[in-house]
């Protein structure tokens, strides 16, 4: 699949493989929760979720080459993980017995969050094209900026 020497399979990053160990413990914490239990149900449900994001996003990004999807599955990655630190108040106030265990997601996550950093810093800021919206372009380009590929005449493929 990844015949191409540049191209990375992304089950092989740190944080793919951190991704990875979050979503396994944060599974087995699931799996002490009551199935007959409405509400704890409902933040299982999102907590899994969060924790599948963790993976599903990393893929998305390393197969996307332009900056502005990479940041965009950044952002996802980011907010799934900001979630999923703070859900040990859900679990402690809907009556979680194991709310203790939760220290452990907490603690890969801030693991997970340095390995973000530096994999966030591998993005390829010159792969662009300009985000119209305005949030995910790379330093020093804004939503209103020319686009140099405007200026390549293009008459269909009457030329060719």
């Amino acid at each position: 699949m990844f015949e191409d020497e540049n191209e990375i399979d992304p089950k092989e990053l740190p944080i793919y493989k951190k991704g990875r160990e979050i979503y396994e413990v944060v599974n087995q914490i699931c799996q002490l929760i009551p199935d007959d239990d409405g509400p704890l149900g409902h933040v299982k449900s999102i907590m899994l979720e969060d924790a599948m994001m963790l993976t599903v996003k990393v893929v998305g990004a390393t197969a996307g080459q332009l900056y502005d999807i990479k940041m965009e599955a950044a952002a996802i990655i980011r907010k799934a993980a900001r979630n999923l630190m703070i859900q040990n108040h859900s679990l402690e106030m809907f009556g979680f017995e194991y709310v203790e265990y939760f220290q452990i997601v907490r603690n890969l996550l801030e693991e997970y969050r340095l390995l973000f950093i530096d994999w966030v810093s591998k993005f390829d800021r010159w792969n662009y094209v300009i985000d119209r919206w305005g949030l995910f372009n790379p330093p020093g380009v804004g939503p209103f900026d020319h686009d140099p590929d405007d200026d390549i005449p293009f008459n269909g493929f009457d030329e060719i």
